[in-house]
């Protein structure tokens, strides 16, 4: 109560910001007539005024105003459009480091060009995040030119690109980039072997677009960079062939966690088929001899009972493809882990793919948290507040809008069944198609999408339907949904970046009808004239019209939905369609509402229309957002110990590649190393009866390379442990200093770096192979009544442990027995053929025999990895070089 009247008479915390950012609006607006004074040279040489006032100790906060007009002026002059107050205000909200909740059409994108440039000035680079490639693109060209007329640099990166590029683009004062390539360029910088070879240069400030879509939706998947493990495509299919043979009672669907499990009766069944197999290496399913068959069941039944064709993925072409279940779009390249996409592949009877084994990974949340500031803008953040504050430290602040939004909202049509929906969904189409009106329909798959096409070609009604079937000219399409007539059918908000505007879109009907020297031509303008005549048409017929054909999970998918009609006042009509099949439904016990609504005589085609179904929808939805915000949290927890772990390595690695030399590193790794086997083989306060002298003897051979006295040092009356140890750390020191001596200083230290960044990073994928497989298991742990979450840490802590005891040894080792082959120079022939000199060849030995690599020899380099460097020196990766296939 107590809250409420505060609201009332003082505001919200939202209207509070709102109001002091306005005072700012009325700085750079009192600047403009000053501003628009200025030749195109002056208003340019503001960049270098501002670098140098910041270089002097003021800050970005001093310089806004100026900066914000400066940016306002200049997208007048080269692009003929000017910021509204509310993009000001805007711009000052992604500055402030929150999120801008603007409607659709407000002019995100614009908006953008204000704190890009302010942010830019000092030098260290902006990252701007779309969504796709085609917006990175068309976003880079088309604001990029403000940029570029007061003396930025704009760089884009997009699949593809070169390594010299994107390492151009980087160092750009703003890049534009999706947020894929901009994890995987992390991931791939951190594999790289030299400074030099890396392409990002920090993490100063983000600007993500669609930031909704990105940290939250998109955020449940981690980036992974993977390389390829055993084969194992045989075990899918036999284990695929038994899936069939398992009845309804066998196993148990959960809807609201996504899960399928055998049940007691379903592990008999399994017991049974597997006994007349050769699949079991003992006797009962469970032991821990058939982990590994076990898996594979389980991806297999998921892979049937909870994945579905044209809903969840495509098959084209011989291969499964992944449907984002937020946009519709395909998603080429990303598979599912864990061997579920192969279970999948083997379920489809196209050709399994090997499994992979993940090299680097990072979720969307920790990479975006690398971020020194970060901000984001879209049209529907406000339902996703609590995650945006407690996951990413990001405040979301309501920016009003230019114009009042004039879209009326009916209330949902509730249906008994599905056909039902569909039929009276198809009817409400058909006379709004008549009528002009219009009509964009969001479905939340591709078969539904299909469903509701084939129910409009039997009616005969002309429509265009987007999904990720027919994604191609996606933006074209979407432009034009909002012609007289025009029926779109779009799955999940496909084509979010193009507005829908009504009348159609001017300039893109010009760029795709007219050539492109005929942007101002008389033809030009007849198009732009029949738009605008079209647009009072269409406003005269009520707007556009989005019909839901049912509700998502979360609030935020369907107010983006309805987000699409009424833009900057435009009017407009929403309306949901509902049935009791749909999966919201039925996850809230569709079944006892059918029966209620059968006792209530509701008749075939009848539907039920009240404020209270959309206030209990509503509910509904909200426990489900809640739901989804623990998982999302509890997952995180979990790659937040990971990701304190990457970060160290990532560090330790950075410094490595960044150092001179790692000289003082590797003596000290040998030093420890030397002290630890000491320790292991003669124990503090030890008698020397109880030394075990063969044992150290041997360690000192494997690891250190040598074959030393020790049985005889022992013998010595009086000597003790920490004597011995001051002779292993100088006869192993004079060693080194051996080779040093007999291979030049600069030839070792150049072993020492590759040498100790390749095992770290060899090491490092043995360690990430071993989370997942800790990961994969550690819940079970709850029934032990132990918080898996801790065990995890707690595990993962000895296992990280372990890594940097395995890299100390394992360089010690290699380092120890290195030898550095520089063969004899043949004698000179006869001119005028020269001889080129053979290079130096690297040897690493383990105290078993010596292994030489020729560089101008590929038949001593052994099996190169297919993404490692090439070693012929080409800077290339071996598939791409010599590995390459013809």
């Amino acid at each position: 109560m107590f809250g409420f009247i505060t609201k009332r008479f003082l505001g919200s915390a939202n209207d509070r910001v709102i109001k002091s950012l306005r005072r700012e609006v009325q700085a750079i607006n009192a600047k403009e007539p000053e501003f628009e004074a200025l030749s195109d040279e002056q208003l340019r040489a503001k960049t270098g005024e501002f670098r140098a006032r910041l270089a002097k100790g003021e800050t970005l906060d001093d310089l806004l105003p100026e900066a914000f007009a400066t940016v306002r002026e200049a997208a007048k002059r080269v692009l003929g459009q000017r910021h509204y107050d509310v993009q000001l205000i805007g711009g000052m909200v992604l500055n402030r480091g929150s999120i801008a909740e603007m409607k659709t059409g407000e002019g995100k994108t614009l908006v953008s060009t204000l704190a890009a440039y302010l942010n830019a000035l000092p030098g260290k680079g902006v990252h701007v995040v779309t969504v796709n490639d085609y917006l990175a693109k068309r976003d880079s060209a088309w604001m990029g030119r403000v940029h570029n007329f007061l003396g930025l640099t704009v760089g884009v990166v997009v699949p593809m690109m070169d390594e010299t590029a994107r390492r151009e683009a980087y160092a750009a004062d703003i890049t534009y980039a999706t947020n894929n390539e901009l994890g995987f360029d992390y991931l791939r910088d951190n594999m790289k072997m030299s400074r030099e070879q890396m392409v990002q240069r920090g993490h100063h400030f983000a600007i993500v677009d669609e930031v909704d879509s990105i940290l939250i939706d998109e955020a449940r998947t981690p980036l992974i960079i993977s390389g390829p493990s055993d084969d194992s495509s045989e075990l899918y299919k036999t284990v695929d062939k038994l899936i069939p043979a398992l009845g309804a009672a066998d196993y148990e669907i959960d809807l609201k966690q996504r899960s399928v499990s055998l049940t007691e009766a379903g592990q008999e069944r399994l017991q049974e088929i597997l006994a007349g197999t050769d699949l079991l290496k003992s006797e009962n399913v469970y032991d821990i001899e058939n982990v590994t068959l076990v898996h594979h069941v389980q991806q297999a039944l998921r892979a049937h009972k909870l994945f579905q064709r044209d809903v969840h993925y495509l098959v084209r072409n011989d291969e499964v493809i992944i449907v984002d279940e937020f946009t519709g779009r395909m998603m080429q390249g990303r598979r599912y882990s864990d061997g579920l996409h192969q279970a999948i592949e083997a379920k489809e009877k196209v050709t399994i793919q090997a499994e992979n084994q993940t090299l680097a990974s990072i979720t969307f949340q920790n990479y975006f948290r690398l971020y020194h500031k970060l901000s984001g803008m879209t049209g529907t953040a406000k339902t996703e507040a609590a995650e945006f504050g407690e996951i990413y430290r990001l405040e979301v602040i309501e920016v009003p809008t230019h114009v009042a939004v004039a879209r009326k909202d009916e209330d949902d049509e509730v249906y008994r069944t599905g056909r039902e929906k569909n039929e009276a969904i198809a009817s409400e189409i058909e006379v709004a198609q008549k009528r002009g009106q219009p009509v964009l329909v969001g479905t939340v798959s591709i078969e539904k999408s299909e469903v509701l096409s084939e129910l409009l070609k039997k009616k005969g009604v002309p429509h265009q339907i987007l999904n990720a079937k027919h994604h191609e000219q996606e933006a074209f399409i979407v432009a034009q949904a909002g012609r007289v007539g025009a029926v779109t059918i779009a799955t999940n908000m496909a084509g979010r970046g193009t507005d829908i505007q009504l009348g159609g879109n001017a300039e893109m009907r010009i760029e795709q009808e007219l050539p492109a020297d005929q942007a101002n031509s008389t033809q030009a303008q007849l198009i732009r004239a029949e738009v605008e005549a079209e647009r009072q048409k269409v406003k005269a017929l009520g707007g556009l019209f989005v019909i839901g054909t049912e509700r998502h999970e979360s609030r935020r998918i369907d107010n983006q939905l309805r987000g699409r009609s009424g833009r900057q006042g435009d009017n407009g009509r929403s309306k949901f369609f509902l049935s009791l099949d749909d999966d919201l439904m039925k996850i809230f016990g569709s079944e006892r509402m059918d029966s209620m609504l059968k006792r209530l005589g509701l008749k075939e085609g009848e539907a039920i229309v009240h404020p209270w179904i959309n206030k209990a929808l509503e509910k509904a939805q909200q426990k489900v957002e809640a739901r989804n915000f623990e998982i999302r949290k509890q997952l995180l927890k979990y790659d937040d110990v990971m990701n304190d772990q990457r970060k160290v390595v990532y560090e330790q690695r950075l410094e490595m590649i960044s150092a001179p030399n790692v000289h003082e590193d590797v003596t000290e790794m040998r030093h420890q190393v030397l002290d630890e086997i000491l320790r292991k083989h003669i124990p503090e306060n030890a008698y020397p009866e109880q030394w075990d002298t063969e044992g150290l003897k041997e360690d000192v051979r494997r690891y250190i390379g040598l074959d030393l006295p020790i049985e005889d040092w022992a013998a010595e009356e009086g000597i003790g442990d920490q004597a011995i140890k001051e002779r292993l750390v100088e006869q192993s020191d004079a060693h080194m200093a051996q080779k040093e001596a007999l291979y030049g200083a600069e030839m070792m230290r150049m072993a020492e770096k590759s040498l100790l960044l390749q095992v770290l990073d060899h090491q490092w994928k043995e360690h990430l192979l071993h989370l997942d497989h800790l990961r994969q298991g550690i819940h079970l742990r709850g029934y032990g009544q132990r918080d898996p979450l801790m065990e995890y840490k707690r595990e993962a802590f000895k296992l990280f442990e372990a890594l940097l005891s395995n890299l100390r040894y394992t360089i010690t080792q290699v380092l120890s027995n290195l030898q550095i082959h520089t063969p004899e120079p043949a004698p000179p022939p006869p001119p005028p053929v020269a001889e080129a000199p053979r290079p130096r060849m690297l040897a690493m030995a383990d105290g078993t025999g010596d292994a030489e690599l020729d560089l101008n020899d590929p038949s001593t380099w052994g099996r190169t990895p297919r993404n490692a460097l090439c070693p012929c020196g080409s800077g290339k990766k071996y598939k791409q070089c010599h590995g390459r296939l013809a």
